[in-house]
């Protein structure tokens, strides 16, 4: 199949090579030429502009945000002068305003529009182990299904309105970064009576939360290892700022993401915007008096 790809971040080179593996013909674009290098060793074609990569069967995008997602398609013409049988998957975690937004948009001009975020980070994306959650109309889905099995280990379907799948991943990363938020201030408390952090998540990943996001980003706190970002501060706090607005859209009242909201706003006002999320830890720690990054 003929491939469009655009946006080649941290997790979308591995997407998009994966899908260059799995022996697809494929254009690909980038603000920054240095992925795009990358994947024309794995046989791909770079082309100057993003209307370009839209020439294809299926076009993927791979962005940080609402505006981002807006500039590509709306501003730079692709959606306009998009060929008749394309489809659009959108991965990028956007809101919901956006994504009904967009699903208009594509419906109005005939276009196939599917929304894919995934959950998972850097190195599942380069070992096609993600998460698929994925929403659009039956046909659009069939078309691309095959893609996303190529990029995923396994795919959740939440229905028809492309919005929904949007829903299911700003509800999974306002989860985890309450998990963070929990961690932090957990290993504060136990660190203040002399136990190590490292100690202290080793038990509790290995009883009661044994599941791979206390595990890994356990890790990540344990060791103190922040840099370099598998998702950074700043997208986390426009992840969870998104959850809320997504919560007042439908009367959910989310006082817990309020809180985590502003953790981020402090770790983002203390430098760390382009540490890894799990840098909420710190923000534990400075809070206690116990950063010994900070004495």
């Amino acid at each position: 199949m003929q491939i469009g790809f655009i946006g080649l971040g941290l997790m979308g080179r591995g997407i998009a090579a994966n899908l260059a593996r799995a022996g697809h013909r494929m254009r690909v674009w980038n603000r920054s030429s240095g992925p795009v290098a990358e994947l024309v060793a794995l046989g791909a074609e770079a082309v100057s502009a993003p209307r370009e990569a839209a020439n294809a069967e299926a076009l993927f995008l791979m962005l940080s945000d609402d505006d981002a997602v807006r500039s590509v398609l709306i501003e730079s013409g692709v959606l306009a002068s998009a060929p008749p049988g394309l489809t659009v998957v959108n991965l990028a975690t956007i809101s919901v305003l956006c994504a009904r937004e967009l699903a208009e948009r594509h419906r109005a001009r005939g276009i196939g529009y599917v929304a894919a975020p995934v959950f998972g980070r850097p190195d599942a994306a380069a070992a096609g182990k993600l998460n698929v959650v994925v929403a659009g109309e039956r046909a659009a889905v069939q078309r691309v299904e095959p893609l996303l099995k190529a990029i995923g280990e396994r795919l959740w379907p939440v229905g028809e309105a492309p919005e929904r799948a949007n829903v299911v991943k700003l509800a999974g990363n306002f989860m985890i970064a309450s998990a963070l938020e929990a961690m932090g201030e957990a290993c504060a408390l136990a660190r203040a009576y002399g136990i190590d952090a490292a100690t202290f998540l080793d038990i509790l990943s290995g009883t009661l939360f044994a599941a791979p996001v206390y595990r890994n980003y356990g890790a990540l706190i344990a060791a103190e290892r922040y840099e370099p970002a598998g998702f950074p501060v700043r997208l986390g706090l426009k992840d969870v700022r998104l959850a809320l607005a997504a919560g007042d859209g439908a009367n959910v009242p989310l006082p817990l993401a309020s809180l985590v909201r502003d953790s981020l706003i402090e770790a983002l006002a203390a430098g760390a915007a382009e540490r890894d999320w799990a840098a909420l830890a710190q923000v534990a720690l400075r809070r206690a008096g116990l950063d010994r990054r900070t004495r």
